[in-house]
């Protein structure tokens, strides 16, 4: 990334253009990421492919094409000053080639390693190596058949993941021996895979940390996270949903993988929380996220700075500080399924307005033109004055939209 003074809000250049953040992307993320980019006085530009995406829709500038469209790019490193990207799986050569023209961030280098499970696996076990990071769980990279067959006998039962663009559950397999594991990686196309050893999981958390390109680094406080069919489902952030010390050992494994990466933006890594065989809980890093994450929507209501103007900072290299969560907080993810209820074929809107009667709701949608079952169309964070008033909203707002109770 090239180094470059704070680009600030509201300024302009010689020429009377307002300072201009790019994204490579327009979801979701994109879109929450313009938000805030707006609401602090920036202008943006958004290059993705979809003329409805979400965040093309609403930024002063959309570039509809592909993520490695030579021109697409050119128009992009001209309209802004700084880049970032809201998804990992934007070609990482694109963001070198921006990078060439304008200070981006997340580097190239680093989303390549997100990108792979293999390299990025690699880069925690360095990091647990030297004192300062979380093991990941025992592996081995799957690339060829003599690979396959020289799998160690104790990484079975595992999971048996893509190298490159799983997601949300996709491009994994459970397998408990050698023949299950022989046949799992002939579905998925006998691609470069990663086989994870199986762990005794008890619960789910992840952590965002935030990094300028001077190396300051701030973390937001340890989310506990509740999937369903692999998605992300509920994140709860309040004090003591993490037990202390696991709750601050993972905040600094999560500095220590940002630093040594030397990141710049907005990171999320989460780790899974194992049975230690000694009646407690241990920390086992499973990945990581070049950007906003899901499990961090919840700072849009309950910290003084979101994960969205934590990236803003970040990328425009403006200051740092460390976040502070003033309301618990509980976060339910709205899929397209809640709009087709049993039985019908035609979607039918959520009862919002009840939803909204209820105490410490924030509804989030995404601008998505149609809801499919699966798709991800929006949020609802539910704060409160305490846990307890919290929770007592989330049991309402899962059971006026049908959900499994927490």
């Amino acid at each position: 990334m090239k180094e470059s003074t704070p680009l600030l809000p509201g300024a302009t250049d010689a020429s009377g253009r307002p300072a201009t953040l790019g994204v490579m992307g327009g979801g979701q993320l994109g879109r929450m990421f313009v938000q805030a980019a707006q609401a602090m006085g920036y202008a943006t530009a958004v290059l993705d492919p979809d003329a409805d995406s979400p965040a093309g829709l609403i930024s002063h500038h959309h570039i509809r094409c592909a993520y490695d469209d030579t021109e697409g790019l050119a128009r992009l490193a001209e309209l802004s000053d700084a880049i970032t990207t809201e998804f990992e799986n934007v070609p990482a050569p694109a963001l070198a080639a921006l990078a060439a023209q304008r200070p981006v961030a997340p580097g190239a280098a680093c989303v390549a390693i997100a990108q792979d499970r293999a390299a990025e696996k690699a880069h925690f076990a360095r990091c647990a190596a030297d004192g300062s990071g979380v093991r990941p769980a025992p592996y081995a990279a799957i690339d060829t058949p003599e690979q396959l067959a020289s799998v160690a006998a104790d990484l079975l039962p595992g999971i048996l993941k893509t190298a490159r663009l799983g997601y949300d559950g996709k491009g994994q397999a459970r397998v408990k021996d050698r023949a299950e594991l022989a046949a799992a990686w002939g579905r998925l196309g006998r691609v470069p895979c990663v086989l994870e050893k199986l762990m005794p999981l008890r619960a789910e958390c992840s952590v965002i940390v935030a990094r300028g390109a001077n190396g300051d680094c701030v973390s937001f406080p340890v989310q506990k996270n509740t999937h369903h069919d692999g998605i992300l489902a509920i994140t709860e952030v309040h004090e003591g949903a993490i037990e202390p010390a696991l709750a601050r050992r993972a905040q600094a494994a999560t500095i220590a993988i940002a630093q040594q990466l030397g990141y710049v933006g907005v990171l999320c890594v989460e780790y899974f929380l194992v049975d230690n065989g000694q009646g407690g809980l241990d920390l086992v890093v499973n990945e990581m996220a070049p950007r906003p994450h899901n499990s961090g929507h919840y700072t849009q209501n309950a910290c003084d700075v979101s994960q969205f103007e934590a990236q803003v900072r970040a990328v425009a290299g403006l200051p740092l500080r460390p976040p502070v969560q003033h309301s618990p907080a509980i976060m339910l993810n709205l899929l397209g399924d809640l709009w087709f209820a049993p039985g019908r074929e035609a979607a039918v809107t959520p009862p919002w307005d009840a939803l909204l009667a209820l105490p410490g709701t924030h509804l989030h949608l995404y601008g998505k033109a149609s809801a499919r079952p699966g798709r991800k169309m929006g949020h609802l964070n539910i704060t409160g004055p305490t846990m307890a008033a919290v929770r007592d909203t989330a049991t309402k707002a899962l059971a006026l939209l049908g959900l499994p109770p927490l």
